[in-house]
């Protein structure tokens, strides 16, 4: 009987192992998907109106995106946008074991290019905020900057520990990156997420784009998924089965709800413009 138990409980044990597993996995999914939709976007949007010489429709997004005459300004937000869908579509790519283990060459390549394209866009995002200005409240302007000196950071201690060849806390950085360079992307799902469960603006002003809600989001679109990372660690290395299943748990329903954000933000607000250009 005492033998049968501890089987049980070893298969329990093993079973939750696989299904926090499987779970992480499937949010990179979601991620990965949502992540080459924006970046479809990026292309599409400030590719097409670049060519047509439409210029005045990335104000529609940066507020002065484009300001006659200002050449160095424009080349920096037009910079920031290419290394925008660069770090989009090269990053996730990275964490994916497939390519890594198949393709170590591709690998290295790419991540060094990601990590360029970070560093040079998180010190682009500092100076587009400083010379041209961001929209919402100084509070969120403070959370920007923090989110672009945490990507600096976690660049060079990506970059430290790959030299160093200690591959595993390698990975576990370079996923870090990942998470604080997609701060943006998150910040766009959420917000349109809570505005289709509240059927519009609530906790902000939409005229002064600033408000609770918005304070709260801004450090949270990369605060919040580290947290749920080292968290996900924790319990994957020294939590119980329950605790694993309670993890397992709460990731499938916030992936749920990046999947309806993504949707949401695709349909509501990437596609639109897409279309308009």
């Amino acid at each position: 009987m005492n033998e049968a138990i501890l089987t049980n409980t070893r298969d329990l044990s093993i079973s939750a192992d696989k299904a926090l597993k499987t779970v992480g996995q499937f949010w990179f999914m979601v991620a990965f998907i949502g992540q080459f939709i924006f970046a479809f976007y990026i292309i599409t949007f400030y590719g097409t109106s670049a060519i047509t010489g439409n210029f005045e429709l990335w104000n529609s997004v940066f507020p002065r995106g484009y300001v006659a005459g200002e050449i160095v300004g424009n080349i920096a937000v037009a910079l920031h946008v290419l290394f925008a869908a660069i770090i989009t579509l090269c990053g996730p790519l990275q964490l994916i074991p497939q390519i890594r283990n198949r393709f170590p060459k591709f690998h290295r390549i790419n991540g060094r290019v990601y990590m360029m394209a970070a560093f040079i866009m998180a010190l682009g995002g500092v100076f587009m905020m400083v010379t041209r200005g961001a929209v919402g409240a100084f509070i969120t302007h403070v959370s920007l900057a923090i989110n672009a000196l945490l990507i600096l950071v976690f660049v060079v201690q990506t970059v430290r520990y790959a030299i160093a060849r200690k591959i595993k806390i390698h990975r576990r950085w370079a996923i870090r990156l990942f998470l604080v360079v997609s701060g943006v992307w998150f910040y766009r799902v959420g917000l349109m997420l809570w505005m289709f469960i509240h059927g519009g603006p609530v906790g902000f002003d939409m005229a002064t784009f600033s408000g609770p809600f918005l304070t709260f989001l801004s450090f949270s679109t990369y605060l919040l998924p580290l947290f749920v990372f080292e968290l996900y660690l924790l319990v994957k290395e020294k939590s119980s089965t329950f605790g694993k299943l309670a993890m397992t748990t709460g990731l499938l329903i916030l992936t749920a709800a990046m999947a309806v954000g993504i949707f949401i933000a695709a349909m509501g607000m990437w596609l639109p413009r897409i279309l308009n250009v």
